[in-house]
């Protein structure tokens, strides 16, 4: 009676991989029980995440060939649009299907933009490609898109294009508060990015807190719905900020950093897995997410739903 925080599996959502050019699920090293889907592998994922009573999912796409510009990224037949497809046609009204509104995972620099001639990244030109990019998950059906490029005006930006085109009702996760983190390591691997240097002009300096703050409150006024703060685990600081002036739900996203330490901690028998799991998204929740983005989301429901972890 007296417990102040609880979990659901409503509340979580799993982040999901799909390769282009592959027939079967491809094991990613650095994120063991993690894989890229194929496009046929991808429906009974989808359906297990669906029964599992998981909020939504994710989808991130890997595709076989990129440019300088991502443009696989607004090709309707894209790789992450015909996933969209797929699983919103598998999932029905079961859970939210979600897309990655970025481009690092198209381009050939890696990079979350257009690159300008002397190889800064091009934000106002950025944008314009957004904009494409939101309208082609928007006609592949996505039901929310996750705006994890941390490009200036992002959101006023998609939200305008969203607008022109007859989606209003389609929802803007903003990744507002976006740390250029260390924990990102094994997620490239997943994207396989080309990442030549860094992101630390346009993601934000783990040292900053109030600039965290500040770029939620931003895209707040350019009319996100939900905003995010990513990493989670070491930013509850910055969390617990944005939840206490946020009017709109505030989302976090444990990285693929945390994850891999956990399973591998766990796989050394240092840690018990399924209570680390608990503790974990649970002082996630408790710092103020509405919900968790995670890779232990179908296993955290799972055993949610078998009454929880063992005290």
């Amino acid at each position: 009676m007296v417990v102040e925080t609880r979990l659901h599996p409503a509340e979580l959502v799993l982040p999901m991989f799909v390769r282009e050019g592959t027939s079967e699920p491809v094991p990613i090293a650095s994120m063991p029980g993690v894989v890229q889907h194929s496009l046929s592998s991808l429906p009974q994922a989808v359906e297990e995440a669906a029964a599992a009573g998981i909020g939504g999912i994710m989808l991130f796409g890997v595709p076989e060939k990129k440019d300088a510009r991502g443009s696989g990224g607004v090709d309707p037949k894209g790789i992450l649009n015909l996933a969209t497809q797929v699983a919103v046609a598998t999932a029905g009204d079961a859970l939210v299907v979600q897309t990655d509104l970025c481009l690092d995972e198209f381009t050939d620099h890696g990079h979350c933009g257009v690159l300008a001639a002397d190889g800064s990244v091009d934000n106002d030109a950025t944008l314009e490609v957004y904009r494409e990019m939101a309208l082609a998950q928007a006609n592949a059906g996505s039901q929310l898109l996750g705006l994890s490029g941390m490009m200036d005006g992002q959101v006023a930006a998609v939200r305008d294009a969203l607008d022109g085109a007859g989606f209003s009702d389609l929802a803007i996760l903003a990744y507002s508060a976006k740390y250029a983190s260390a924990f990102y390591g094994p997620f490239r691997d997943a994207v396989q990015s080309s990442l030549v240097g860094n992101r630390r002009t346009y993601q934000l300096n783990p040292a900053n807190r109030r600039e965290g703050l500040r770029e939620v409150e931003l895209d707040i006024a350019e009319g996100a719905d939900i905003v995010m703060v990513k990493p989670a685990m070491s930013y509850l600081d910055v969390l617990s900020d944005t939840a206490a002036i946020s009017p709109v739900p505030v989302w976090a996203y444990q990285v693929s950093g945390e994850y891999s330490m956990i399973v591998a901690a766990a796989g050394n028998g240092w840690i018990d897995r399924e209570r680390t799991i608990y503790e974990t998204v649970l002082g996630i929740r408790r710092a103020g997410a509405d919900a968790v983005l995670t890779y232990f989301a179908i296993e955290l429901a799972q055993f949610l739903a078998a009454d929880g972890p063992a005290a």
